[in-house]
C-alpha cells in the first residue's frame, strides 16, 4: 500500500527558510513523477512543483527561483527546500505521486508570519 508521509513544516518569518521532506513508502517511485502542492486557506489546492523520475523539475511563476524540489530514489524521499518564504506561501503543503491512482499524503503545515 503507497504512503506518504510529509514532515518540515513550521512557523517562520517572511525571509525565511523551510525544508519540506516526503517519505513514501509502498512501492518503488524511481521511475514516477512526484509533485508538491499546497493549499492556502479558504482557496483550492494547487500545484507548486513537480519534479520527474529523471529529475527535470517545474514550478509555478510564483515560486520559481525561491523553490527546489528534489528527490533521493535510493531513500524514497521527495523534498522541497523553500527560500525567501513570503507570507502569501502560507498553506498545508502535500506530496502526491500518482501510481495506478492518485496518493495524498496528510499535508504539513507552514505558516509565514511576522
Amino acid at each position: 500500500q503507497v504512503q506518504l508521509e510529509e514532515s518540515g513544516g513550521g512557523l517562520v518569518q517572511p525571509g525565511g527558510s523551510l525544508r519540506l521532506s516526503c517519505a513514501a513508502s509502498g512501492s518503488n517511485f524511481s521511475g514516477f513523477t512526484m509533485y508538491w502542492h499546497r493549499q492556502a486557506p479558504g482557496k483550492s489546492r494547487e500545484s507548486v512543483a513537480y519534479i520527474t523520475p529523471d529529475g527535470a523539475t517545474t514550478y509555478i511563476d510564483s515560486v520559481e527561483g525561491r523553490f527546489t524540489i528534489s528527490r533521493d530514489n535510493a531513500k524514497n524521499m521527495l523534498y522541497d527546500h523553500m527560500n525567501n518564504l513570503k507570507t502569501r506561501d502560507t498553506g498545508i503543503y502535500y506530496c502526491k505521486v500518482v501510481v495506478e491512482k492518485v496518493y495524498w499524503g496528510q499535508g504539513t503545515q507552514v505558516n509565514v508570519s511576522q
